[in-house]
């Protein structure tokens, strides 16, 4: 059964009651999409998340604030540079900047484009999978969220693994292992804020305002 989307806080009744729902189902490589093809994302919400490249003897992480509205987000990202990049995607156009800049550039978009300005995995793919390579399916809390969890083996090298909020359908949590090496990995455990915002942007650096929340 869907969940009520309108919670923000992970550890209420109505929440609960809910994620009780899931915990009955046993979920195993044969229901596991069934159930995340149950979950649904929050149409209009705001949140933070973190994602990191790691390689032998280093790593790297950029801070993600993501805002989506309605068919339209915003994502603005402080690189390991220290520069600040903005995205702002639309139903067919992805406009980027960089922060103290006025001018952008545009490029088509489609529906997994506000995912990438995230640098996340747009977790819905796992719907189309074999079955087969899904190694590891479970439920488990990962920070304060409880998630379903699935692993798949993408090739003989390569190891992903999702964490799913049953609370609010958003991706808590990813992995990607090559050669048993962690290589990256995103986390998104802090409060989801729905509906977004009303201060939130979906304005051009020119000014020109393409989105307001309504």
């Amino acid at each position: 059964a869907p969940l009520d989307n309108s919670s923000q806080q992970p550890n209420n009744t109505t929440s609960q009651e809910g994620d009780d729902q899931f915990w009955q189902v046993d979920v195993t490589s044969e229901t596991v999409q069934s159930i995340v093809a149950s979950l649904a994302r929050p149409e209009s919400y705001y949140r933070e998340l973190t994602v990191e490249t790691l390689w032998n003897g280093g790593s790297h992480s950029a801070s993600v604030q993501f805002w989506q509205d309605h068919g339209w987000s915003h994502a603005r990202q402080i690189l390991p540079s220290g520069a600040v990049r903005h995205d702002l995607t639309g139903e067919d156009t992805t406009y980027y900047w960089y922060e103290g800049s006025e001018s952008y550039r545009s490029f088509p978009a489609n529906e997994y484009s506000a995912d990438l300005t995230q640098h996340i995995p747009t977790y819905e793919d796992v719907l189309n999978l074999d079955p087969a390579t899904i190694t590891q399916t479970g439920y488990e809390l990962r920070d304060v969220w409880p998630c379903v969890y699935l692993q798949v083996q993408v090739s003989d090298t390569v190891v992903e693994r999702y964490w799913i909020s049953t609370d609010t359908g958003l991706l808590v949590s990813a992995e990607r292992e090559q050669s048993g090496q962690l290589v990256y990995r995103m986390t998104a455990y802090g409060q989801v804020q729905t509906p977004c915002p009303a201060t939130a942007s979906f304005a051009l650096p020119d000014g020109q305002v393409l989105h307001a929340v309504s």
